[in-house]
Parts: C-alpha cells; structure tokens; sequence
C-alpha cells in the first residue's frame, strides 16, 4: 500500500516542483499551491462519476464524441473552472508565471488522485507508464493553460476575453487528441511518442515566455 501511494504521488510532486522552482523572482506561496493542488484533486470524484453514468447510460455511440466531451472537455473545463474562480483575482497572482504555477498544481492535484486510484485497481507496475504519459501529460496541459489564463489576466479588453477562451479551450482539444491517440490507434505508441515530444516543447516554450515577460518587467 505504502509502496502505490509513494509511486502515485512521486511523479506529481516532482513535476510540480519542477514548474514551481523555475519561477525565479518571487515564488508563490506553498499554502496556496498546495491548495490548488488539493482543489485538483477534489474534482477527481464527481468527475469519475458523470463519466461513468455517461459511459453506462450509453449517452454517446461514437468513441470520439465521448473522449471529448466526457475526457477531455469535463476534465479540463473542470480544473480551469477551479483555476479561474479561485486563483484569477487572487492577489497573489500578480506575474504571467504565476498562472503556469498554479495551472500545474490544479492539473496535478488530479493526476496524481487519479494515478493513486489506477494503480490500486491495476498495480505498481503501471506506474512509470502512469508517469510518462497520463501525470506528464495533465502537467503540460496545466502549463498551457495557466499561460494563456496569465495572459488574459495581464491583458486588456477584447484581447482578456480572447485569452481567457483559449485558455481552457487549448487544453480540451490537446486532451482530445491524447485519449484520441491512446484508444484509437492499435499502434498508438508510434503516434504518442512524437504527440508527447511536441506537446513538452510547446509547453515549456510558453513557460520560457512567461518567464522572459516576467523579466522584462523586471528591468530599470
């Protein structure tokens, strides 16, 4: 038991680390990283539960339709509404960074419950698989997300609005084509494997972004 838990949690903790000590002027609190975390975690329930009452309900005939409403639409638009409606006018978040910080905790905070769960149901042996694909790929979809939403907060007018759609749409469609590739395709690993190395370059050119425009600001 001890070993699933410390196997489940690794990845995320690490990954969250990662992102979190890569904000180089003023880091934001751990309290409400934490809590950002744990507000991921949370949704892991009823989101599992919608899911399932979808899935035995037969609500959707196309495999498509269903990953991307009931995966990657749910589970996104979830973890941005918690980002948005708890962090966004947040004091604290008063850097473009900061939106990547806390995108990555909310995201984690739902991986990391949801690879506890898997891996008690399924076994250990899962879990750097687990960690390759399904907690990585939660963090960089928090990281896109937590970009565009630091855009939208450090812009004005049309373009506040513009930011703040992408910034939840973005994900959904990434997290589409993800469960899309894993379920589809009988090869999937060959489609997967450059989708991943695309999706980590994306992600971490936006946080090498948000970090320059955080030291632009910084300049006399």
């Amino acid at each position: 038991m001890i070993a699933i838990i410390s196997a489940g949690i690794a990845p995320g903790l690490a990954l969250l680390s990662y992102f979190y000590l890569r904000d180089q002027y003023e880091s934001e609190p751990v309290i409400l990283v934490l809590r950002s975390f744990i507000f991921g975690a949370l949704l892991v329930f009823p989101i599992m539960f919608v899911q399932y009452v979808l899935e035995v309900e037969g609500v959707f005939t196309s495999e498509t339709l269903y990953t991307f409403v009931a995966v990657g639409f749910l589970e996104e638009f979830f973890k941005w509404f918690v980002l948005f409606f708890t962090i966004y006018q947040h004091v604290e978040f008063n850097e473009h960074y900061d939106g990547i910080v806390y995108g990555v905790a909310v995201s984690l905070g739902f991986a990391t419950l949801e690879n506890i769960l898997y891996l008690f149901a399924n076994g250990v042996e899962y879990a750097l698989g687990r960690a390759i694909l399904p907690v990585s790929s939660h963090a960089l979809f928090g990281v896109i997300m937590g970009y565009y939403l630091g855009k939208g907060k450090f812009s004005e007018g049309s373009n506040r609005k513009k930011w703040i759609l992408v910034s939840w749409s973005v994900p959904i469609l990434l997290h589409s084509v993800y469960d899309t590739i894993l379920l589809s395709y009988m090869n999937w690993k060959y489609i997967m494997v450059p989708f991943m190395l695309l999706l980590w370059w994306f992600a971490l050119h936006k946080a090498k972004k948000a970090r320059i425009k955080i030291f632009d600001t910084k300049l006399p």
